[in-house]
């Protein structure tokens, strides 16, 4: 019987351990990448408003050839979205929905991902008139994680993690633009 409730009481205090790390623990997080491209800022910001091109160049739409896509509405319009559904365990299913556009300075999306976890983000670019030939683009995204489960994320670093997929897919958008 001793044996007993010394594992429930360890049970028990790993679970108030783990509570009490999330509450201390960041809820939000940011990632943000940028490169610069050899095209003019509105060139540039047409390019990035079609969601429908980022499919082109995305790290995450190359993962998977054969992912299903759908769309609703009209691509570079605010109401946009663009729909995935695939088998690939890095791509899961959810949409994209375009929610803001400032002409030649900033467009924001939020993703709405369904499955392999039900979260909620919301990316962005924003541009930079470098010269009348080049453009700084920043691609980003924010997003929150629910509590307790923030408590994971001292074991996760997001920044390593999605910011590699997002250098990587600036290096595609470039090499597309440019080309």
């Amino acid at each position: 019987m001793m044996i007993v409730w010394i594992i429930l009481g360890s049970l028990g205090g790993l679970i108030a351990l783990i509570l009490i790390i999330a509450a201390l623990s960041k809820k939000n997080f940011a990632v943000e990448r940028a490169t610069v491209v050899n095209k003019p800022i509105a060139e540039t910001f047409d390019f990035l408003s079609s969601l429908e091109t980022q499919d082109r160049w995305s790290k995450w739409a190359q993962l998977d050839p054969q992912m299903k896509k759908s769309y609703i509405g009209t691509d570079k319009t605010v109401g946009f979205i663009s729909k995935w559904e695939s088998q690939h365990k890095q791509v899961g299913e959810g949409e994209q929905e375009i929610k803001k556009l400032v002409p030649n300075q900033r467009i924001e999306t939020e993703l709405r991902f369904m499955k392999p976890m039900k979260s909620i983000a919301n990316a962005y670019f924003t541009l930079t008139e470098v010269d009348e030939n080049q453009t700084r683009v920043a691609w980003g995204f924010t997003s929150k994680t629910p509590w307790p489960f923030n408590a994971f994320m001292l074991f996760f670093n997001m920044e390593n993690a999605v910011g590699k997929d997002f250098e990587e897919g600036l290096a595609n958008m470039k090499r597309m633009i440019e080309a």
